[in-house]
């Protein structure tokens, strides 16, 4: 985890209800979803195995380990857990390398927050490798706060990235936003107890107690946040 906040912050009487933002990374800030794919494709192909379209939609969202275990076991390649782990992510950073797509909404979105002095998060299941080269695209300036899923012992749908976040701001994780783009995710911020938006990317999320999806972060405002937090959404 990188911060550059104290362990609690002094919040005015109008932010007193949305005490922090947490944002998932890939498919939720940036369009990387199919770069991932992308990725796995083109390294499961070198070592003589075809992916099924299929599969994309439950490797979609996952911790690396998890992910790139499910299409050892479903290929039946001969290749370790770590050794593939390493060949994916030289692969996706070698795409993200040549810039970063930014997802409808977000630019503005994190210009608000920034703004309005509102402690933001990134929380992300890709490695910290991976999580610099996108702030170098996005702009670390937009975070107070990252979290990568090789910097906690479990990562999503554990709750433990969102709790570390929401700990990092000295916050209460109810009195926080996540927005997330995938079921993992989502499962991950529900089981800290924060508010979510969904906005799903590859996969439909349904809606639930406690969580709205809309269709982009173009319906995604300051307003609509705090009014997630409160109830009043």
């Amino acid at each position: 985890m990188t911060s550059t906040v104290p362990a609690s912050l002094t919040r005015t009487a109008e932010d007193a209800a949305l005490q922090a933002v947490l944002l998932d990374m890939d498919g939720t800030l940036v369009d990387t979803e199919g770069f991932w794919w992308d990725a796995e494709v083109e390294v499961f192909a070198e070592l003589g195995h075809r992916l099924d379209e299929a599969w994309r939609d439950v490797v979609v969202g996952g911790p690396m380990t998890r992910s790139a275990g499910y299409l050892i076991d479903v290929t039946g390649a001969d290749i370790g857990l770590g050794e593939l782990t390493v060949l994916l992510n030289d692969r996706f950073e070698q795409r993200i390398g040549r810039g970063v797509p930014l997802m409808p909404g977000a630019e503005r979105l994190l210009a608000e927050l920034v703004r309005h002095e509102i402690p933001t998060a990134l929380v992300s299941a890709s490695h910290r490798r991976i999580i610099d080269r996108v702030l170098d695209s996005v702009g670390r300036h937009h975070f107070s706060l990252t979290v990568a899923g090789d910097e906690v012992s479990r990562t999503k749908p554990h709750p433990e990235p969102y709790l570390t976040a929401a700990s990092g701001f000295g916050a209460v994780p109810e009195r926080c936003a996540v927005i997330e783009d995938t079921a993992t995710g989502v499962a991950a911020a529900e089981a800290a107890g924060c508010r979510v938006v969904a906005v799903p990317s590859v996969a439909p999320i349904a809606p639930a107690s406690g969580r709205v999806v809309v269709r982009s972060l173009e319906e995604v405002d300051l307003a609509f946040l705090r009014g997630l937090v409160t109830g009043t959404r």
